[in-house]
C-alpha cells in the first residue's frame, strides 16, 4: 500500500513511458516493457549493455517517478557480505558488556543476548532496502559484474525471495518489496542463477531519434542545430566501421557532457577543429583520443547522403 507521498505505479507502459520523461529519462517501448512487468510483477530487473547507456540512470529515474527512496549498492571486486547487508556495531557491543561486567553479578548470558538488539544494527544496503517503510525504496545494484561469484551466490535469497538470513536474529522479509534494479556492463558473464530470479533486458545505444531527445532535455541551451550535429556525429562514432577504431565508443552521458562543452565555447557549427579540441569529453581512453583523428572527424562530418 502506497503511502501519502509516494506515487502510484503508473497503469500503463505508455503512461511509465510518460513519466519517465516528465523526470528527463527517455526510454523505448522494449525498455520500459520490461521495467513495467518488473513493477507489476515484483521481480528484480538485470540490466546489461556497454557503460554509459542510461542502467544507473533508469533506476535514479524510477526513484523520482515513483517517489521513493533509492538505495544504490555499488559493487568492486572484494566485496564483502558486511559491506551490502550488515555489521555489528562492535564498540558499542563492547562497551555494553564491560558496562554489564562493572555491576557485578551480571548473567552474562542475558548480556550476550542483549548486544545483539536492534540498536547494535548498522543495516547496509540490502537490509535498508528490506526494511524500508511501505511502499518500499529502489535498491540499485550497480555494476554487478564487478563482484565475485560468492557474492552472486549470497544475492540468491535476496532476488528470489526478497529475504535475507542473519544469524544472531533469523530471517529478515521485505516490509515493503523494493523495487531492484541491478545493472551489469557485462565484463563477465553472470551466474544463471541470478538471471533465473531476473527479469532481463539488454539496454543499447540509443537510436538517433531518442539520443536527440535526450540531448534536447538535457542541454536545454543547445541550439535545434547543435543537438541535430551532437547526436548525428556521436551516433556514426559509434556506428561500423568507426567503432572498430577505439575502444569504447561514447555513451550518452558523453554526448550530453559534449554537448554542454560546446554550448560553453558557443559552438555554432561543429568542425574538425572544435573536434579535436573536445576529444577528451568524448574519450576517456589516451588511445581513443588519438584515433579520433582530423580526417576521421571530417568523414564523421559529412552530410548523411554524401555517404551514398
Amino acid at each position: 500500500m502506497n503511502s501519502l507521498n509516494a506515487a502510484p505505479v503508473p497503469a500503463s507502459i505508455d503512461a511509465l513511458v510518460q513519466a519517465l520523461q516528465s523526470v528527463g529519462y527517455f526510454a523505448d517501448r522494449r525498455l520500459a516493457t520490461a521495467v513495467f512487468l518488473a513493477l507489476k510483477l515484483q521481480r528484480p530487473l538485470l540490466l546489461e549493455g556497454e557503460p554509459g547507456v542510461g542502467k544507473t540512470a533508469l533506476a535514479k529515474a524510477l526513484s523520482e517517478v515513483l517517489s521513493r527512496s533509492l538505495i544504490r549498492l555499488q559493487c568492486y571486486d572484494g566485496l564483502e557480505q558486511r559491506e551490502a547487508l550488515y555489521e555489528w556495531n562492535y564498540a558499542a557491543q563492547l562497551l555494553h558488556m564491560r558496562a554489564a561486567e562493572g555491576q557485578g553479578g551480571a548473567d552474562m548470558a542475558q548480556v550476550e543476548r542483549e548486544v545483539y538488539q536492534d540498536r547494535y544494527l548498522i543495516r547496509r544496503p540490502l537490509l535498508q532496502a528490506l526494511q524500508a517503510p511501505a511502499p518500499g525504496a529502489v535498491l540499485l545494484i550497480d555494476e554487478v559484474d564487478r563482484a565475485d561469484e560468492p557474492f552472486e551466490a549470497f544475492l540468491l535469497e535476496y532476488l528470489g525471495e526478497y529475504q535475507v538470513s542473519i544469524p544472531e536474529i533469523g530471517t529478515v522479509r521485505a516490509t515493503a518489496t523494493p523495487v531492484t534494479i541491478l545493472t551489469s556492463n557485462r565484463t563477465r558473464d553472470l551466474h544463471d542463477a541470478v538471471k533465473r530470479r531476473c527479469l532481463y533486458h539488454w539496454l543499447d545505444y540509443p537510436e538517433r531519434e531518442r539520443e536527440l531527445a535526450i540531448v534536447r532535455a538535457q542541454v536545454p541551451g543547445a541550439s535545434e542545430a547543435l543537438a541535430l550535429q551532437v547526436a548525428d556525429f556521436v551516433g556514426r562514432l559509434r556506428s561500423q566501421p568507426f567503432a572498430n577504431a577505439f575502444q569504447r565508443a561514447p555513451g550518452i552521458a558523453e554526448s550530453v557532457e559534449w554537448a554542454k562543452a560546446l554550448v560553453a565555447l558557443d559552438t555554432l557549427v561543429v568542425d574538425p577543429e572544435v573536434v579535436s579540441d573536445t576529444a577528451g569529453i568524448l574519450f576517456k581512453q589516451r588511445e581513443d583520443v588519438a584515433a579520433l583523428t582530423r580526417d576521421m572527424a571530417e568523414q564523421l562530418l559529412q552530410p548523411a547522403d554524401a555517404d551514398a
